[in-house]
């Protein structure tokens, strides 16, 4: 069965991608097609990029490193759950990926953002980088209002378009999460 990561983006106290990051697993829960996940960074306590060979060698020295590497090379693929700030993903998020890289390989992301345009710009970025790690992004995605998606920018409460679109980006996500696991064999 495909196995697909929800990664939880945002390391910020008070954050909203935490509430954002439950509502996308328990959506993807009541799938049968694949098994889901929720990720969160914070629980890894990544430092800022420590490893001294590149990430391309696959030769990673701390534990920190090599316990997020395990858990990574776990998954067929991922839903990014990302803030937007100043244009862009949290540095939390892009120190994460930027750790790893034969483990996000062959795979398939689709990505939940948030922010006061959606968090658009942000998804514009990851899906650049993800690019360079040879990651097939799907076309779908689910772009939350910090506006109206969020009672006083807070409260997370979609609005019941979202999950029409969040069952799109799960559709695509998990087809070519099953897809993509040919290549990696």
């Amino acid at each position: 069965m495909t196995k697909v990561a929800i990664i939880l983006g945002s390391t910020r106290p008070g954050r909203n991608g935490e509430a954002v990051a439950r509502w996308v697993n328990e959506i993807a829960s009541k799938r049968t097609d694949a098994e889901f996940e929720l990720v969160d960074i914070a629980t890894y306590n990544l430092p800022h990029l420590d490893e001294a060979i590149p990430p391309s060698m696959g030769q990673y020295a701390n534990q920190h490193t090599k316990e997020w590497a395990a858990k990574i090379a776990e998954f067929d693929a991922y839903i990014f759950v990302t803030p937007e700030y100043n244009h862009s993903t949290s540095g939390a998020l892009k120190n994460a990926i930027d750790y790893l890289y034969g483990e996000w390989n062959n795979k398939a992301a689709g990505f939940v953002s948030y922010g006061s345009v959606g968090g658009t710009r942000a998804v514009e970025h990851l899906r650049l980088i993800m690019a360079e790690l040879q990651v097939a992004t799907v076309r779908a995605q689910v772009a939350l209002s910090l506006h109206n998606d969020f009672e006083n920018y807070s409260v997370f409460k979609p609005a019941p378009m979202h999950d029409d679109t969040l069952t799109t980006v799960l559709d695509q996500v998990v087809a070519w999460g099953g897809a993509l696991k040919t290549l990696r064999k």
